[in-house]
């Protein structure tokens, strides 16, 4: 079997007194869809930073294709591909230079070579009829799927999604969930989302982790389809149900 693709170990995080978690522990396999579960303020953007680099945690190691983040963060940036929540882009860009800035950053492709790698994602994301547009001018799915889009310019063999589908309609959410699949399936990337959407999590997860506030730590770990039949630990069976706790 291949070495995970991440590898996090003994995690904590705290501001000051306040604790966020600790001892946070956990792998994610090639090709899978992973997903970070858990209420509001248990610590899930929080985590989603530690991984991507944006924050060095309190305590524990992380490794992302086998290398130390904490001394490789440079190099590890550029083998990830992160949507922001709300997909982030840039109001005064349109879609195709949203997509290209990425490119004009890390890559030293001439304008014709950014543009044209920049159509390609677009259009993998079915965005192909809209590069000229303005983020204020589309839909939030489309934000969403141009806000990955841009997280595919550098062809990532990792990918961090927070909140994919967030306050969008049904249809829309299933969609964007589809998007993710055919992502894995097309380009064999490796998926990790920060979700409170338990239609999304079921229908696409592989597998996922769930931390808990109170618990200031991982509650649970597994299938999520496994864990909403047989967990006993009462938040999880409510998280999962859409149970009060």
């Amino acid at each position: 079997m291949s070495a995970p693709v991440i590898r996090a170990s003994s995690l904590a995080q705290h501001f000051g007194a306040r604790m966020i978690f600790q001892d946070v522990s956990f792998v994610v396999n090639a090709r899978e869809i992973f997903a970070i579960l858990g209420g509001s303020g248990c610590g899930k953007s929080t985590l989603m930073k530690q991984l991507i680099g944006l924050l060095p945690p309190s305590a524990g190691r992380i490794e992302i294709l086998g290398q130390d983040l904490a001394r490789a963060r440079q190099a590890v940036r550029r083998s990830i591909g992160v949507m922001f929540q709300s997909g982030a882009l840039f109001g005064s860009m349109s879609l195709l230079e949203n997509v290209m800035l990425p490119l004009e950053v890390f890559t030293t492709l001439p304008p014709e070579g950014r543009e044209a790698v920049a159509r390609v994602k677009l259009g993998l994301v079915g965005l192909a009829d809209a590069a000229s547009l303005m983020p204020g001018e589309i839909s939030g799915g489309m934000v969403r799927r141009a806000g990955i889009a841009r997280a595919l310019a550098l062809d990532p063999p990792l990918l961090f999604l927070d909140e994919p589908s967030a306050g969008l309609d049904p249809i829309t959410s299933a969609g964007i969930d589809r998007l993710i699949l055919d992502l894995r399936a097309d380009l064999g990337t490796t998926v990790v989302l920060v979700t409170h959407e338990l239609a999304s999590i079921l229908a696409i997860a592989d597998r996922c982790i769930m931390l808990d506030r109170a618990a200031q730590g991982m509650i649970a770990e597994g299938d999520p389809r496994h864990l909403r039949e047989t967990s006993a630990e009462p938040t999880v069976r409510a998280f999962f149900r859409r149970e009060a706790a």
